[in-house]
């Protein structure tokens, strides 16, 4: 009996150490462009936190999947913005994902655009082949450990900012929410407030 609470203990310690490791991993800095449109930055400084509501959320550009053409958050002003950190192993993102699709499908017309932020560390092919599963109809970007940072360091997903027309934040959800709480701060994104 003494073996395996021996063996229990150093499992524990292990997977303490690997957590550690990746938390202090994921505020290292990463390549990245920061956009700011030639406008002084109104989003926190790196690292500070997350925005807040009725801030302007913080700009960036990022490759889109699969075509590695450059998006700059920016350029969705005008379109109230589900912006969706997520990664292929996260279980709770995969519940949400079908629903986000709907919700594209449902309020795009009305001028929502849902961006997907992979915060996997995998390759851009093996991401853009899981959205192509998931049937994924709105934008993917390849995130980046500096994007994360912006936005108070992805360090739990999913983690969504719902923007509206004018770039301020409006609400967030961290960690799996209902489809009724999505699509109740979507609504809230359009109406701007």
């Amino acid at each position: 009996m003494n073996r395996n609470v021996i063996f229990v203990l150093c499992v524990v310690v292990v997977i303490t150490g690997l957590l550690l490791v990746g938390k202090k991993a994921s505020k290292s800095p990463a390549n990245v462009n920061v956009a700011n449109n030639g406008q002084t930055p109104s989003a926190p400084a790196q690292g500070s936190g997350d925005p807040t509501k009725g801030s302007m959320a913080p700009t960036f550009e990022l490759k889109s999947i699969p075509d590695g053409k450059v998006v700059p958050i920016a350029s969705l002003h005008g379109k109230a913005v589900l912006l969706n950190f997520w990664a292929t192993w996260c279980g709770p993102c995969k519940i949400e994902m079908p629903w986000l699709v709907d919700l594209q499908k449902k309020y795009g017309p009305q001028g929502l655009q849902i961006v997907g932020v992979a915060m996997d560390d995998t390759d851009d092919k093996e991401i853009g082949e899981f959205a192509h599963k998931m049937g994924v109809n709105y934008i993917v970007l390849k995130g980046s450990e500096k994007v994360g940072d912006l936005y108070g360091g992805i360090d739990r997903l999913p983690l969504t900012y719902y923007l509206d027309r004018s770039g301020k934040v409006v609400d967030e959800t961290v960690g799996l929410a209902s489809e009724s709480v999505i699509e109740d701060a979507i609504k809230k994104a359009l109406q701007g407030s």
